[in-house]
């Protein structure tokens, strides 16, 4: 019998297919409703962002309909949905932990070394951030300037690379799905703050400083893609559903 590779699965597809054979195999119909995000990460034994993204990705691929203050329901997949949702790719929370990670380092670099020419290139990124209009791909486009930004300070064309390449990894289904839930008005103010608080370290050639700034800014922006969106306690960023929130609350599963 012929022996096939064996190929590693990350967390959140394992918990995706364990979530699938329960609807496929439990006996649920469309419409029905799933164990609360809280209820599966303590059956699992497993992280709420763990599940958050398994979730995302079965969403994905349309096989289930998240319902902001109302739960989870298992729905109809299309097969448009099912091929966007193929793949293995890095989970959002998986990328922001990394990002948190290489930049807060590049940051205490960045404070030690910063030139009047690099210092104009953050302040060029940060006014066109704070004028632009928000949760839109141009402001996504703008903090993708800062972050990269940020790098450029050290001269390193490499390093430029990689994170602006991070970065990019929001571009996926997955954390473009979770950020319709979660980014608003409120989230990109708060974000705004926060990398003005990197700037500014950097600017005061604070190393320590620079490196719990950014480290600060990326756990903050883990924290407001935690925040749940199950049955009771499902605002979003800022308090309140986003307008997409709102909208998928009005939307029959199909």
């Amino acid at each position: 019998m012929p022996l096939e590779a064996i190929e590693p699965r990350r967390l959140y597809r394992q918990v995706a297919d364990q979530l699938r054979r329960l609807i496929e195999e439990g006996g649920l119909s469309v419409g029905d409703r799933l164990p609360t995000e809280r209820e599966l990460s303590e059956r699992l034994g497993i992280s709420r962002p763990t599940v958050r993204e398994a979730l995302i990705a079965l969403e994905v691929e349309g096989r289930v309909r998240i319902r902001v203050g109302s739960g989870i329901y298992v729905a109809r997949p299309q097969r448009k949905a099912l091929e966007a949702g193929a793949g293995e790719i890095e989970g959002p929370f998986e990328v922001l932990r990394a990002r948190e990670v290489v930049e807060s380092a590049i940051a205490r670099q960045a404070a030690a070394g910063v030139t009047p020419e690099a210092l104009a290139a953050l302040d060029a990124a940060l006014a066109r951030m704070e004028a632009g209009p928000h949760v839109t791909a141009q402001a996504v486009a703008h903090d993708r300037r800062f972050h990269v930004a940020v790098a450029g300070v050290l001269g390193n064309a490499v390093l430029e690379r990689f994170v602006g390449d991070l970065f990019d990894q929001r571009l996926t289904p997955y954390f473009a799905r979770l950020s319709q839930y979660f980014e608003t008005d409120e989230s990109w103010r708060l974000a705004h703050v926060e990398h003005r608080a990197v700037r500014d370290a950097i600017a005061a050639g604070d190393p320590a400083g620079a490196e719990a700034a950014m480290r600060r800014h990326l756990q903050e922006s883990q924290k407001r893609f935690q925040t749940s969106f199950g049955e009771g306690d499902a605002e979003g960023a800022g308090g309140r559903p986003t307008r997409s929130t709102e909208q998928k609350q009005r939307e029959d599963i199909t």
